[in-house]
């Protein structure tokens, strides 16, 4: 990866430039993914300059086009290798996170959960930059607390089908408070519960993405298990102002959790889908995959207390806008096949 410079100074104060509203240079891994291209919206919204850093195996050049501009720039290359940047922030969120993604490369997404957080540590540590670790609800595993605050150590399998993403973020946060105690590097960490809205992935296999996706098409809808299992869904913008919020914050370092503490069964959400969306799938019932979590819902007190933060749009509104955005990529992508398909019999 090349080099684009270093800070040498260390002395450039991230927290009074942002109370004081002046611009950051900040770095942005994953950036073209669903979550990461909204956060670099966000950040050039505020003014900042932004650096995205993707690989593009789960991210999309498309997710970021309407950002370029001098102070924007897309980097296409693998966090996992060395990288230097002259940034004064890195918002760390590269990382496959869905399982259709990151049990199709196992390894991958291991090697990017550890190495990849190695990297930005010790550029982070380099630099003098402060660090947000993007982790996951999924470090709880199946949990056996409910609602999951952050002081449960969590219930894991660490050789099960999702052991590759689950470990490889357990691992993530070790790398990073060990790297705050041994080398006094500025971190933070957010545990990111379920998140959805526009520019999610037709095919990343979230339930969200699934469901809409079949209700619109008019397909079966489906539901693994007897759909009693829990979820909690934070529309996008909100878990975008807690990262945000996050960064921000001097005094505590985290762990804190963020989402949405209103749980929901799946099969309630499947039916909610259908009505939004108008349609009339059917529900096609399937076996519940192995360490699927069968209770999900993250206990927000403390950032609720630390970062004054709390979700503001509830289920119904984020889906209409989720639904929307689907609908007209779904639209879009028929009349392209439409429209190759008569160049054709031309």
């Amino acid at each position: 990866m090349r080099n684009v410079g270093v800070n040498q100074s260390g002395t450039w104060s991230v927290a009074r430039a942002l109370q004081q509203g002046r611009p950051v240079r900040i770095l942005a891994t994953g950036g073209a993914g669903f979550l990461g291209s909204h956060l670099c919206e966000r950040l050039r919204s505020d003014g900042h300059k932004v650096i995205c850093l993707d690989n593009l195996t789960t991210g999309s050049r498309s997710n970021v086009a309407h950002l370029q501009s001098p102070d924007f720039e897309l980097v296409v290359d693998d966090v996992a290798r060395s990288a230097w940047f002259d940034v004064e922030q890195i918002f760390h969120l590269a990382c496959p996170a869905s399982p259709v993604h990151y049990t199709s490369d196992r390894v991958g997404t291991i090697v990017t959960a550890t190495q990849g957080t190695l990297n930005m540590l010790r550029l982070a540590h380099t630099l003098g930059a402060r660090l947000l670790i993007a982790s996951t609800s999924e470090v709880y595993g199946d949990p056996e607390q409910h609602p999951q605050r952050e002081s449960y150590w969590g219930n894991v399998n660490p050789i099960g089908e999702r052991a590759c993403y689950d470990e490889g973020k357990r691992c993530a946060e070790a790398l990073a408070v060990s790297y705050a105690l041994q080398y006094g590097v500025d971190v933070r960490i957010v545990r990111i519960f379920n998140t959805y809205g526009p520019r999610m992935d037709v095919h990343d296999g979230r339930v969200v993405s699934n469901l809409v996706t079949q209700a619109l098409r008019g397909q079966p809808m489906t539901i693994y298990g007897d759909g009693n299992q829990t979820r909690s869904f934070c529309y996008v913008s909100d878990l975008i102002e807690g990262l945000i919020q996050m960064m921000k914050l001097d005094r505590d370092p985290g762990p804190i959790n963020l989402g949405n503490p209103e749980e929901l069964r799946i099969r309630d959400l499947a039916e909610l889908v259908r009505t939004i969306s108008g349609s009339s799938s059917p529900i096609s019932w399937q076996p519940l995959p192995a360490d699927d979590p069968v209770r999900r819902r993250p206990d927000i007190s403390k950032a609720r207390r630390v970062l004054s933060w709390q979700p503001t749009i509830g289920i119904g509104e984020g889906l209409q806008r989720t639904i929307e955005h689907f609908r007209r990529q779904l639209d879009g992508r028929r009349l392209q096949r439409t429209g190759a398909l008569e160049q054709r019999t031309v």
